[in-house]
């Protein structure tokens, strides 16, 4: 059993009373129902849960009084608050993790753990996971976000496309400047280019 009251079973989470915490517990699962025991002895039984995983059923009164009405330090607004200072986006993800919860104090484990751990050094792209997963409609835990973090850290990683070099070859000699003389050297291949002695009888043919 987990430290919050809660067990873990066909990736659903049941609340078990809290007197029981840190114990090993047998679960036995039919199609609708599950059945704690400790023991022998049956501790609790929920209605068993379909569809979705990560899904919580709490009853109130297996919870120690003092999560059952929690104040202080961990509050939703604690949680929004630190949330802010990440971006809107982990804002909105910070509230629906907390918003999925029959009691607001079932989400405070993982925002925690979303801000901490995963928020850590990595204000940035925690709020680019956050902004993804609020524009594809995704549902946001800390498995999904962690893995879209990673995606974005391995993009950010990979080598950037090899762009070919410019050429460094000499412009021929058609591809010259107007008024620039061309060499022999640039002369195309095949090109007839006239000599200078060309032009100069020609202007003296036009001489009157």
């Amino acid at each position: 059993m987990q430290r919050n009251s809660h067990i873990t079973c066909d990736s659903q989470y049941y609340s078990v009373p809290h007197e029981h915490a840190g114990r090993l517990l047998r679960v036995r699962l039919t199609s609708s129902k599950v059945t704690v025991f400790d023991g022998q002895t049956i501790v609790c039984e929920h209605a068993r849960l379909q569809g979705r995983k990560g899904q919580y059923v709490t009853e109130a009164a297996h919870l120690p009084a003092q999560y059952q009405n929690v104040d202080g330090l961990w509050s939703r607004e604690w949680f929004l608050q630190r949330a802010r200072a990440f971006g809107p986006a982990t804002v909105e993800v910070i509230g629906q993790v907390i918003d999925r919860r029959a009691l607001e104090a079932q989400g405070f484990l993982d925002c925690r753990n979303i801000l901490d751990s995963l928020g850590k050094n990595n204000k940035l792209r925690l709020e680019a996971a956050c902004q993804q997963i609020l524009s594809t409609g995704g549902h946001p835990t800390y498995t999904t976000i962690k893995r879209i973090m990673a995606a974005i850290d391995s993009d950010a990683k990979k080598p950037a496309r090899v762009r070919p070099a410019a050429s460094t070859r000499k412009r021929p000699a058609f591809e010259a400047a107007a008024g620039e003389a061309a060499t022999p050297d640039e002369s195309p291949s095949g090109a007839y280019i006239r000599g200078a002695d060309y032009y100069r009888q020609l202007g003296e043919r036009r001489t009157f």
